[in-house]
């Protein structure tokens, strides 16, 4: 009978959940690269910059490319015109010619971008070195109106705005994975566990001693030298699933907002838990007082006050020793908590050395 049951377990378990390689984590060297870039646009509705100066000198600076130098002491009326900031992501072996989207964000008084044009601009990386130029349409999603009367509505952010494709690519950056000695592969969260789950994993895919976890987060493949070579191999790598292990038990905690998550790694000890709720009502009830008549006296105020306390009593529940997650859940509804008070219990339960997790707030 005993055999029977534990067949039926096995049976109706639930599958192990399995994941890419690809989906927890990263190949060190092959990421994508910030690129920042200032600019001008122009067409705007007479909804651009009032008087900036490094607008002005932006819209001069624009002009002069063409043989136009406005005289001296003369400024170019920047209603319909804008300075921005412009940034892209280059993602790794981006190659000249190929284009990537960019975002473009007033940096003075602009009121809306809607309708612009950016004029071409070069795009920076972290070195100073231009990785790509930008120019185009912008997309504006925001809108904002203003009344003769003073009042404003706005919808969204009109002040900013994408171009798909707005920007080519001129300098690729070389992550030079393909001469390197070896690979490492990084766990985009740091766990000794998984970092061992993965070479075994890779090591039984592709033979022993082709991986080895340098550290809770990386780990070390051995690879032929060659970037046809390595880039199949990295295909196959990163489609080779995993099992991980259950992350640590942590409760975090929102203070801005309020917001308790608890993962399922989390348990709580043997603990009697009694939240309380305490009411203070203060109700004023103001008395006109009128004098006798031909007293010669005056009218007056007589202040009443009323003070009210009410506390209410919930009964203490227990936790079982070891409680799961929907355990905890169903005591936390049934205690009928705010998220200001869970919290109080949570820590009042870390404090009493009931609670197996860490806590955490952000």
């Amino acid at each position: 009978m005993r055999a029977l049951l534990l067949c039926l377990a096995l049976l109706f378990a639930p599958p192990a959940y399995a994941e890419r390689i690809k989906d927890i984590g990263q190949f060190q060297g092959l990421r994508t690269n910030q690129l920042t870039g200032y600019g001008i646009v122009v067409g705007l509705a007479g909804t651009g910059d009032d008087s900036l100066d490094y607008a002005t000198q932006g819209v001069k600076g624009a002009v002069s490319r063409f043989g136009i130098n406005l005289p001296a002491g003369i400024n170019p009326a920047l209603k319909n015109a804008a300075a921005v900031m412009i940034t892209a992501e280059l993602p790794p072996f981006a190659k000249p010619g190929q284009r990537l989207d960019i975002t473009v964000s007033a940096l003075g008084k602009a009121k809306s971008l809607r309708g612009g044009t950016l004029i071409m601009a070069p795009l920076y990386g972290a070195d100073g070195e231009i990785y790509a130029m930008a120019q185009g349409n912008l997309v504006v999603g925001g809108l904002g109106v203003d009344a003769a009367d003073g009042s404003k509505l706005s919808v969204n952010i009109p002040s900013a705005g994408r171009i798909s494709g707005g920007a080519s690519v001129e300098r690729a950056v070389d992550t030079g994975f393909a001469q390197s000695e070896s690979l490492i592969f990084n766990l985009a969260q740091f766990d000794i566990s998984n970092a061992g789950l993965v070479a075994d994993a890779i090591n039984k895919k592709l033979g022993a001693g082709t991986a080895a976890a340098m550290d809770g987060a990386s780990i070390r493949i051995n690879t032929p030298v060659g970037g046809e070579a390595r880039i199949r191999l990295m295909g196959i790598i990163e489609n080779i699933e995993i099992k991980r292990t259950a992350p640590p038990a942590r409760v975090i905690v929102n203070a801005r907002t309020g917001t308790v998550v608890i993962n399922g790694a989390v348990r709580v000890g043997p603990a009697a838990v009694s939240h309380g709720t305490l009411t203070v009502r203060v109700d004023e009830n103001p008395m006109v007082v009128q004098p006798a008549p031909l007293s010669a006296g005056q009218t007056m105020v007589e202040q009443s006050s009323e003070i009210s306390v009410e506390e209410t009593r919930n009964p203490a529940y227990l936790w079982d020793k070891g409680a799961s997650l929907s355990e905890i859940v169903k005591a936390i509804n049934r205690l009928n908590v705010s998220p200001g008070d869970l919290v109080a219990i949570l820590e009042a339960l870390s404090q009493a050395g009931a609670l197996s997790a860490e806590l955490v707030v952000i």
